[in-house]
């Protein structure tokens, strides 16, 4: 009924004029609204739930880490044998292009899906993450042919060794990420991780020590100190994706 409108209300005997403004709803109580707004977000959060989830994440996931293990494998193969530093660069180089393409197509796909399998933060976080550690083992061999590196070091090998075991404890845990299986053996390929990441730090202390002994020019101190700490920031990226899957295991499993 419009407002400010009144209207004659029949009962058996008579009629009875009610003015405007006489009439109210009655109030609803607070409890009983609170329990319909919970019902309407419960109908709605299960609706979101069982709509599709769009799976092809996880194989970006999968691929990309992938490539961190080759551009790994192939930076240790690069360290330990320098023979065709120029030749082996550039595979490494190719292969950081890859995971770049990789990365782009996943955030790309993220900006255009209503429903992702896991948080769009934590999806954006793990991609960009697995791609800084392929970053810094390609800054690592560019390093390398740049700086006319002749032969290569104990430390440096040591350096290589751990990334390529660190990255290969990401492997295992991102493939078990698509089906959340097993999230206490996901949090061990993490602390396995941060251990890695620690024995690292300690490395690469004792190899930039070693660099200022007396039989070292300053041009090659210059130039180790430089590439152990590329080392070491590659080392530093897998710890950070082992964060990121900590925390989507704690918010899914």
């Amino acid at each position: 009924m419009p407002r400010g409108v009144g209207f004659f209300l029949s009962t058996a005997s008579s009629a009875i004029w009610v003015p405007p403004g006489k009439i109210r709803r009655p109030k609803e109580h607070p409890k009983a609204r609170r329990n319909k707004e919970n019902k309407t977000l419960t109908a709605r959060s299960l609706s979101m739930r069982f709509l599709p989830r769009d799976e092809k994440f996880y194989d970006f996931f999968e691929t990309s880490v992938k490539k961190v293990v080759e551009g790994a494998t192939q930076l240790e193969d690069l360290i330990r044998d320098f023979r065709e530093v120029a030749l082996k660069a550039k595979k490494i180089k190719d292969t950081e292009h890859e995971g770049d393409l990789i990365t782009h197509n996943t955030i790309e796909m993220l900006n255009r899906t209503f429903v992702t399998p896991l948080d769009r933060e934590d999806i954006h976080n793990l991609i960009t993450s697995l791609d800084d550690v392929l970053d810094y083992i390609e800054a690592c061999a560019e390093r390398l042919y740049l700086f006319k590196i002749g032969k290569t070091n104990e430390e440096a090998m040591l350096l290589v060794g751990i990334l390529v075991k660190a990255v290969k404890e990401v492997e295992q845990a991102v493939f078990k990420l698509r089906r959340l299986r097993g999230a206490d053996s996901i949090m061990k390929n993490c602390i396995e991780i941060n251990r890695l990441e620690n024995e690292g730090d300690y490395v690469g202390r004792a190899a930039v020590a070693k660099l200022f002994e007396p039989e070292n020019s300053p041009l090659e101190v210059i130039k180790w100190k430089d590439i152990y700490e590329t080392l070491e920031n590659a080392i530093d990226r897998c710890e950070d994706v082992a964060n990121v899957l900590e925390g989507i295991v704690l918010k899914n499993a």
